[in-house]
């Protein structure tokens, strides 16, 4: 079985919308789309690199692959991410697309049970963005592993990657944080079953 990699680009206060330019998404009126470039620098990029080299196929939400669809099927052929992503199978969450105009995607109409078929057949699978989508997986228990980059930038507005009606769910650091020169951190986390409260820290920090 392979595993569902999701992959997020977050804020300090957890925003994750349009971090790649500045009329990526201004969905609510956000006006500051484009937030990631002054943070990037060739540390991050070859991390991030190496990672989208990794997946043999991408999962999205309808909104990014959109974003994505309009951009990469046109970027430089010698362009690592643009080679792959216009390579691997991509399937994108819809109820509402019929004809996707970018080679190689499926649409999913059941992403629960399509979802896990998709993970069964190929070896990492990576969602990118897609935050609605995420919260359909979290519930369905279907995020292997979360990749966090945290950027040095707070904005008190946006789309949140963790909000109300967010699953409990309990993660595990799986390597160590890793910072870039520019300020990102690299997190990577794993499901660790169910989150565990109701117990007395005090309690919990005397014991022998």
């Amino acid at each position: 079985m392979g595993i569902i990699v999701v992959d997020l680009f977050s804020t300090l206060d957890g925003v994750y919308q349009a971090p790649g330019g500045p009329d990526e998404d201004r969905e609510g009126g956000f006006e500051f789309g484009g937030w990631q470039a002054p943070y990037f620098d060739k540390e991050s990029g070859e991390a991030i690199t190496a990672g989208i080299e990794r997946l043999d196929a991408l999962l999205l939400g309808r909104k990014t692959y959109d974003i994505f669809a309009g951009f990469w099927p046109t970027a430089p052929a010698d362009d690592p991410i643009a080679a792959r992503f216009n390579a691997v199978p991509k399937y994108v969450a819809s109820n509402t697309l019929s004809d996707p105009a970018w080679a190689g995607t499926t649409v999913l109409t059941d992403v629960a049970s399509e979802a896990r078929e998709i993970r069964e057949r190929h070896a990492e699978t990576h969602v990118i963005g897609s935050g609605d989508l995420f919260q359909s997986l979290l519930t369905e228990n279907l995020v292997d592993r979360l990749n966090l980059w945290l950027y040095p930038v707070t904005f008190g507005t946006g789309k949140k990657i963790f909000r109300d009606g967010t699953v409990p769910a309990a993660f595990t650091v799986t390597q160590p944080p890793q910072a870039f020169p520019k300020g990102a951190i690299w997190l990577v986390y794993e499901r660790a079953g169910d989150v565990v409260t109701g117990i007395d820290i005090e309690a919990e920090r005397t014991q022998p």
